[in-house]
């Protein structure tokens, strides 16, 4: 072939991409979504997941969008009704949920199991959770894995404390009790330990750690990039302070078994079928 008919063809080559690519037939990289529990509220969730979704992000070579829902409300909404999303980060009974009625994949887990404690800085004079019966609890809303656990606490239905689900996230809970706002709050375990002056009243059962899924349309690949990213994330000085504001050491591999049944936490919460 002549210089000339080669630069000829090139030059027809590059001129049908191009027209391909307007025309939108080449195909684009995906743009994915991570969806983050509503543990804190939307300003609060952007800055303490944006770390995490860059990272991601960049370890993947993949474009993600963090999504901050409002709360709990939009959040149960939303997860009944399948609204896509391509990943998230998921307690154990909505990880449950996710994995039992969409089909979600679970990616990693965090180390450390899950629990939940009741506290306060009343004295209840050893009379345990019934002192708080009548008396302001200060939770997140429903159906947050602490907001369930606390009505299990509290079975019968004429013996209940007075619970607000006004909590703009866990730490907030805490705050509200040494301003005398509420008698008493329920946090993560992890949490608790950090405030030694507060007075454990009862721990929860324990939970598998927080999971991240992926949506069964995430391909696999896709999948498997983002695994294993995050089982090195503990290894990247940059995202201690993420680690440390999880109350978490680092991600380690999971799977649905690690997570079934636990959706029977969601059993008396509006929407549960």
């Amino acid at each position: 072939m002549s210089q000339a008919r080669l630069t000829t063809w090139r030059q027809r080559l590059l001129a049908c991409v191009l027209s391909l690519s307007a025309l939108g037939c080449l195909p684009a990289r995906a743009d994915y979504t991570f969806v983050v529990e509503p543990v804190y509220g939307p300003q609060k969730a952007a800055e303490v997941y944006k770390p995490l979704v860059d990272y991601i992000a960049k370890a993947s070579g993949e474009k993600i969008t963090l999504v901050t829902p409002k709360n709990y409300h939009f959040y149960w909404r939303d997860l009944r009704a399948n609204e896509k999303f391509d990943f998230s980060l998921d307690e154990a009974h909505l990880a449950d949920y996710r994995i039992a009625r969409f089909q979600f994949v679970p990616l990693v887990r965090t180390a450390e199991r899950q629990s939940y404690t009741l506290v306060t800085n009343v004295d209840l004079q050893d009379k345990g959770i019934e002192a708080l019966v009548g008396r302001k609890i200060v939770c997140m809303g429903a159906p947050s894995l602490g907001y369930a656990l606390l009505l299990g606490f509290y079975p019968n239905p004429i013996q209940q404390p007075d619970i607000e689900s006004s909590a703009a996230s866990w730490r907030d809970a805490v705050e509200a009790v040494f301003a005398g706002e509420a008698e008493a709050a329920m946090v993560p375990t992890w949490l608790k330990d950090q405030y030694p002056n507060l007075t454990p009243v009862k721990t929860s059962v324990e939970f598998a750690g927080a999971a991240i899924l992926a949506a069964p349309t995430v391909p696999e690949a896709v999948r498997n990039k983002v695994a294993e990213a995050l089982l090195k994330l503990d290894q990247d000085p940059a995202m201690s302070n993420l680690l440390l504001e999880l109350g978490i050491s680092k991600f380690v591999g999971a799977s649905a078994a690690d997570y079934k049944g636990a959706e029977v936490m969601l059993k008396d919460f509006y929407g549960y079928q």
